[in-house]
């Protein structure tokens, strides 16, 4: 199968490699960009405990100063390996799903246990904070990173996607979602999907791309994409 891939490089470049041991074509089209955040800095030994919802909320955090022995809750299994691979020891990981990672943390911290500091972009699709403060418990959040679309597509990418148009495409959030609506609108590409499933992170993401003509339209969380290839 021809496999389309939209995260930055350095989110699915071992998906790519996997992909392709497995025998697929895969392309590469990011149709985002991530731009950290200046922001103040926090005093981190105020907290107890830190929620990642991303990689890119690790990557855009100053890590120098700070215990990796903390408690880092993560949304999923590639957001957990990566906390673990800059040093963070103490990591409990729900499956993908964001409103799992709140009762993960419900049933993992106490309101006793401190305060809780969520690390997250600007844009996001669930008010974890909000609902975690509902419960009673102290929580902060920090807005380290922020979401662009990328308008430095290639040519020779547009034009082999023309040529040969994907049996599958991964979209993982909804402003890449609206991101590649614009791009498949810019290029005259919008009638050219029929045959492709879509795979979406989401209602809201699937939403934005409801009016294309998919073969058929899939909802996934992060880590199923392996999975999703023997459901089309």
């Amino acid at each position: 199968m021809h496999i389309l891939l939209t995260r930055p490089l350095e989110d699915c470049s071992n998906l790519i490699v996997r992909f392709k041991e497995l025998g697929h074509t895969v392309s590469h089209l990011p149709v985002i960009k991530i731009k950290k955040l200046e922001h103040n800095q926090p005093e981190f030994n105020d907290y107890t405990a830190f929620i990642f919802t991303s990689t890119n909320s690790i990557k855009n955090l100053n890590l120098d100063n700070i215990n990796k022995t903390i408690k880092c809750f993560c949304v999923g299994t590639s957001t957990e390996k990566f906390a673990r691979k800059v040093g963070f020891q103490n990591v409990i990981s729900s499956d993908g799903n964001v409103r799992a990672l709140k009762e993960l943390i419900l049933q993992n911290h106490d309101k006793k246990d401190g305060k809780l500091l969520y690390i997250s972009g600007e844009f996001i699709s669930y008010n974890l904070d909000k609902d975690i403060l509902k419960e009673g418990y102290d929580i902060s959040r920090l807005i380290n990173y922020s979401v662009d679309h990328n308008d430095e597509i290639k040519a020779e990418i547009i034009e082999e996607l023309k040529k040969n148009i994907p049996d599958i495409v991964y979209i993982y959030s909804e402003n890449s979602a609206k991101s590649f609506l614009n791009i498949i609108k810019n290029y005259h590409l919008i009638d050219s999907w029929m045959n492709t499933n879509l795979m979406c992170i989401g209602e809201k993401t699937s939403s934005v791309l409801n009016n294309i003509k998919w073969k058929k339209i899939f909802l996934f969380s992060p880590g199923e994409e392996e999975f999703l290839l023997y459901k089309v």
